[in-house]
């Protein structure tokens, strides 16, 4: 593995754009100082992002690692650590890094670290994929050994991680895998997370228009008041619930979002369901966050409209506070379901955009190109 002519070992970053290399840029910053403290050697480091769609038409391990050899190669860089937020599957496992010590390459799944402290996390997986590249293991004519994993700190940090089987033709030597529930839930937490599903609030520019609409000529209807002061609070849990499911269910089916596979193995099925449960919990959250914000703001009109002798003349009840949330309760959801209707002007690629991240959006428009071809 080649070492510049300064003593000083060249670390490139190569990440796919949006949230990996934003992740990449802010660790560059520190990680030159931390590898050097840590490596003991008296080792230098130079850390460099690049910013390139390396996953584009691929998400299958093997395919991605020979891409990233031969970049490494080109350029002559002396380690390469590559970042994604695809999921990265390798014998019905959920990948979490691959490694290369004959070539100096790695290859880390970023929502296989989960979506708590993931900057955190990134940094220290790449720290420790890092030193295991430049360390004496990788410098051996053999590369390192199969039944000896180096990274016994990366392992102990992030578990339930643990090496995974590497065929012999891969360019990987090492391979680090996440399995059984616990690690199924810590990749959905972060492809969720690389979804962003805060985006999608601002992303239904139009169905929040028809929500607030419905919310406000439902806030001044002497009927709704009536039937907010008679429904009890399960029945205004049972009206959120069929809402929110609703919009949930329309968003979904309305931009096609569900996933289908053509595939009939195991392996396919589970990476689907994998796919649509996280496409349901990321849309789920954005509605959740939409709802919210129709309450407060239904709570804030209802405040400055209602008259509380009108009320009470209607209702035959006098006007509370009480009466003000159930109001703003029962109007978010009646609300919603206009939303879900006004959703149907939005185009599905602005909710597409608005659900998924950039690289999925793009692996979900490969799938679609290959099943129209």
């Amino acid at each position: 593995m080649p070492v510049s002519s300064q003593g000083v070992r060249v670390v490139i970053l190569l990440a796919d754009p949006d949230a990996p290399t934003e992740i990449a840029q802010r660790m560059a910053r520190m990680l030159p100082d931390r590898l050097a403290d840590k490596s003991g050697q008296g080792q230098r480091f130079d850390v460099e992002v690049v910013s390139e769609p390396f996953t584009a038409e691929a998400e299958d391990p093997p395919t991605l690692m020979r891409r990233i050899v031969d970049r490494g190669s080109a350029e002559n860089w002396d380690i390469v650590v590559a970042l994604t937020d695809l999921p990265l599957h390798s014998h019905r496992r959920k990948l979490v890094v691959d490694l290369s010590h004959e070539h100096g390459v790695a290859l880390l799944s970023l929502p296989s670290l989960g979506g708590w402290r993931l900057q955190r996390k990134a940094r220290r997986a790449v720290e420790e994929a890092v030193l295991s590249l430049a360390g004496p293991r990788a410098t051996g004519a053999e590369g390192a050994p199969r039944s000896q994993p180096p990274l016994g700190p990366f392992v102990g940090r992030l578990a339930p991680i643990h090496p995974g089987p590497v065929d012999e033709e891969e360019a990987a030597d090492l391979r680090y895998v996440a399995s059984g529930p616990r690690g199924y839930l810590k990749v959905l937490v972060g492809m969720v997370r690389a979804n962003r599903p805060w985006r999608l609030v601002p992303g239904l520019s139009k169905a929040l228009a028809a929500a607030l609409a419905t919310g406000a000529v439902a806030t001044v209807n002497s009927t709704v008041w009536s039937l907010a002061a008679s429904l009890s609070t399960p029945r205004l849990v049972i009206a959120t619930v069929g809402s929110v499911g609703l919009m949930i269910g329309w968003l979904i089916v309305d931009a096609n979002l569900w996933h289908r596979t053509a595939e009939g193995s195991p392996e396919a099925r589970q990476r689907a369901a994998l796919y649509n449960t996280s496409t349901v919990v990321t849309v789920g959250i954005g509605v959740l966050v939409c709802y919210v914000g129709l309450m407060i703001i239904n709570f804030a009109w209802a405040l400055f409209i209602l008259n509380d002798q009108v009320f009470a003349s209607m209702t035959r009840t006098p006007l509370n506070a009480t009466d003000y949330w159930t109001l703003s309760w029962f109007v978010a959801s009646t609300a919603t379901v206009g939303g879900a209707l006004g959703s149907g002007l939005e185009s599905d690629e602005a909710i597409r955009a608005a659900a998924y991240s950039k690289r999925e959006q793009e692996r979900r428009h490969m799938l679609q190109d290959d099943h129209d071809g």
